[in-house]
């Protein structure tokens, strides 16, 4: 076993010796929130048509493949919160498994995607609230925006601090308004394209639209990079884990069944999109990103396009909320365990939750938001772009510290072998590959929204290797200053802990 040094008898100051609020979720609520974190609507309408770019009509096949590694990740998620049910959950695993070292940089990965993505979501949200209600003059008013994108993230860090129960209610109405959109969209697109009435190119479907492998290994590279993005988020159950009843197997549970639901979701909505729309025309339109569903929505809903409004920005609305939930959650572990000052540990005495390191997170989001957005509208794209760096480091760690800690017990039986000890490594070995790929496309200029070149190379490589070498400098500063968290030491699973 590792040894961890929690000090869970020495409470943060102000505190009470409050602890998050055991049971307070289950698993529909646990699965509703993996599901939203993800935000489908958004993720399909930024991601469909740069894929079908690369890829064609094998758009579909891509997001197929881009499920494999998430699934087999999904599995180290599920192993690693069997036997530690920390909110940390990657910090928490790797550091058990790896070491404090490896353990705290995972944690700062975490994190900072959050603070990366919050500002972007909202802004979303905010911006196809409008479009939903008419607003389009509205939309054009940039501080009109920026003002209201600020306010929805207070408001949805208020609800995140307000309590779990509050969360996961609104979480449950939000992920039904958006899916019911989203199939009503793609059902009424198959229909069109099936009784010719599709106002664009339309193709009919075929099976051999699931080929990865189509358009080559060039396009499915790029591909993949974008399918990720739409998959990531899912994890955000699991942090949820001191909070969600049968704390051991539902948080992991939850996140696997989540990737299955989008995995369902995104090829549905790929096959209707490519069908009705066309290639040429989403290719043609691939610079528009998460407003192709906007142009869809006219053509394919004939005076009912708010319904696909109001799929996004529901989605982007969720996920501003569910994505503060892993970076606050692991903010709270890291300082736990003194590997961040004590008081982002605070836990509310009232609402039990960590009421502290969710007012920083959003306020850390809200000033990158408002800098980054004053420079252009591209360069907070291309630090969306940088997310992908991130993602890929933290998920391959936890496949990796899986398969190193239950090192032992990879021989004891090929369930063991495959789904603790290939699997994760696997998914693991394939995230490093489009890692390497991800840093090689963002090195060229011409691959970023702003086109410029920041230190010979693009503006997203730049901010994701800063944002990496920032957190080894607050690392080693935060060494300097209290060694604590450096002297847990990592352990291997015991046979008692494989089930």
């Amino acid at each position: 076993m590792a040894t961890l040094d929690k000090d869970t008898d020495d409470a943060p100051p102000g505190s009470g010796g409050a602890d998050l609020k055991p049971g307070a979720i289950g698993f529909f609520d646990a699965l509703v929130i993996g599901l939203a974190a993800t935000s489908p609507a958004y993720s399909l309408a930024a991601v469909i048509a740069p894929i079908v770019l690369l890829v064609g009509v094998y758009a579909p096949g891509v997001l197929l493949a881009s499920f494999v590694p998430m699934l087999l990740i999904a599995s180290a998620f599920y192993y690693l919160n069997s036997v530690d049910q920390d909110c940390g959950t990657t910090f928490s695993w790797v550091t058990r498994a790896m070491g404090p070292w490896f353990g705290w940089l995972g944690g700062w990965a975490i994190a900072m995607t959050g603070v990366l993505v919050i500002g972007s979501l909202a802004e979303v949200g905010v911006l196809f609230t409008m479009f939903t209600f008419g607003l389009d003059t509205a939309a054009e008013s940039t501080w009109l925006v920026r003002g209201l994108t600020v306010l929805l993230i207070v408001l949805m860090t208020a609800i995140c601090v307000f309590g779990t129960e509050a969360s996961a209610r609104l979480q449950n109405a939000l992920i039904v308004a958006q899916v019911l959109a989203l199939v009503a969209f793609a059902a009424v697109a198959l229909v069109r394209v099936a009784n010719g009435s599709s106002s664009l190119d339309s193709i009919d479907p075929s099976l051999s639209w699931l080929n990865p492998f189509g358009e080559g290994g060039a396009a499915l590279t790029g591909g993949l990079l974008l399918g990720v993005f739409a998959y990531w988020g899912w994890e955000s159950a699991v942090n949820l884990t001191e909070e969600t009843t049968d704390s051991a197997s539902t948080p992991g549970r939850a996140g696997i069944v989540s990737t299955v639901v989008l995995l369902g979701t995104y090829v549905a909505v790929a096959f209707a999109v490519v069908a009705y729309a066309g290639p040429s025309f989403l290719a043609d339109n691939s610079s528009e990103e998460e407003y192709i569903f906007a142009l869809l929505s006219t053509e394919v809903m004939n005076g009912w396009d708010w319904v696909v409004y109001l799929a996004v920005a529901t989605s982007a609305i969720a996920s501003t909320q569910t994505t503060i939930i892993p970076a606050s959650r692991t903010g709270l572990s890291m300082a736990r365990r003194y590997a961040l000052p004590r008081s982002l540990a605070h836990i509310h005495p009232r609402f039990r939750t960590p009421d502290v390191s969710t007012w920083v997170v959003a306020v850390i989001a809200i000033v990158w938001y408002l800098v980054v957005s004053a420079l252009s509208e591209n360069a907070l794209f291309d630090s969306l772009t940088a997310l992908s760096l991130l993602i890929a480091f933290y998920y391959a760690l936890t496949g990796i510290a899986c398969a190193i800690y239950f090192r032992r017990q990879l021989l004891r039986s090929a369930k063991n072998l495959l789904l603790i000890g290939v699997g994760p490594v696997v998914g693991a070995v394939m995230l490093l590959w489009l890692l390497v790929e991800s840093i090689g496309d963002m090195a060229d200029p011409e691959n970023s929204y702003s086109g410029q070149t920041w230190f010979g190379v693009g503006p997203p490589l730049v901010i994701g290797v800063g944002i990496a070498l920032l957190g080894v400098v607050v690392m080693l500063v935060w060494r300097v200053t209290d060694a604590r968290f450096w002297r847990e030491r990592p352990g291997v699973a015991t046979d008692r802990e494989v089930s």
